[in-house]
């Protein structure tokens, strides 16, 4: 589906077109194209890789998606793939962005996602100095807006973390439920880091060395969207190893809890089994027995159990036991 299809000249906009007047706009001078689309179907794409002369390999990833995070050169354009995250009702939301670049047109084509990017271009459009610099300044600022929408994501997580950490020092949630939330939440940071570190190391070949023509004069920009990866992959890592280590606090707290419950059930034992040694002994009514006809025999006896619990409850409750 298309979204906006606009011709630009020197930083400023010229008209929102019509696909058949793409070609109209493409062989005038300091002009570029910028076309948008949502899911589109092959015969859309098909019509846009005539349009642009898009490489085969490049349109076949885009159609299909499910593509790891990657830059890729073909000749003078660039083919570029980008995670979108988002966070709806607690749910990690995965989709995706492949970006075709050429020196006079940009292609975005979005998958799986309902967030729109329009506030990008009208960002770029609020920047005309910026957007002089053709269709390498678009894919900076795709880049940039898919990036700082990583940030919220992590921070929800984070929150999520919290949580889940006073709920396992609180005992507010049963063991089993804390190490089904944390496995979770681990599985949600594996994603953003399947996400995050392929395109940290995407965005190290648009400065420094070997920049892409497209991106002469704006290696300052891409440089900041990788300090930008740089800070969110250290946070993803910093939260799997507080999962990790929530995980072992939470299985060393059910493994106390469990001990616990056995020194509890180890007093009450030995203190039902001491009245009935007693009673065991006193109970096997053989003639010849001590104390068989004395008139407070009975008394003593129960007197007797009374008294070594009595002893034996102290002293566990002293043990911390009860």
């Amino acid at each position: 589906m298309l979204i906006n299809c606009v011709a630009y000249q020197k930083g400023h906009k010229l008209a929102e077109i019509e696909v058949s007047e793409i070609h109209d706009y493409l062989h005038s001078p300091n002009c570029f194209v910028w076309v948008a689309m949502k899911d589109p179907q092959p015969e859309e794409l098909k019509a846009m890789q005539e349009e642009f002369g898009l490489h085969d390999l490049a349109v076949e990833d885009a159609q299909r998606g499910h593509q790891r995070p990657k830059l890729e050169e073909y000749g003078d354009s660039l083919f570029m793939v980008l995670q979108l995250l988002d966070m709806q009702d607690g749910e990690l939301q995965q989709g995706e962005l492949a970006i075709f670049v050429g020196q006079n047109y940009v292609l975005s084509v979005r998958r799986s996602s309902e967030r729109r990017l329009t506030d990008v271009r009208a960002r770029a459009e609020r920047e005309p100095e910026l957007l002089r610099n053709g269709s390498g300044y678009v894919l900076y600022a795709l880049m940039d807006a898919v990036v700082d929408r990583y940030f919220p994501v992590l921070d929800e997580l984070e929150s999520e973390l919290e949580c889940i950490e006073e709920r396992i020092f609180s005992g507010q949630a049963a063991g089993r439920a804390n190490i089904e939330a944390l496995y979770k939440l681990k599985q949600k940071l594996v994603v953003i880091k399947h996400a995050i570190g392929p395109t940290l190391e995407a965005s190290s070949k648009l400065f420094g060395g070997r920049v892409p023509h497209l991106c002469v004069n704006l290696q300052d920009y891409f440089r900041d969207i990788f300090d930008h990866l740089q800070r969110l992959n250290q946070t993803v890592d910093s939260l799997r190893d507080t999962v990790a280590t929530a995980l072992n606090v939470n299985l060393s707290l059910i493994n106390l809890q469990e001990n616990e419950v056995v020194k509890r059930l180890a007093a009450y034992a030995a203190l039902v089994a001491v009245p009935t040694l007693i009673a065991g002994i006193y109970g096997m009514n053989f003639h010849n027995m001590p104390e068989l006809e004395w008139r407070y025999g009975y008394p003593a006896a129960l007197a007797l159990m009374a008294g070594i619990d009595g002893y034996l409850f102290r002293l566990f409750r002293k043990s911390q036991w009860l």
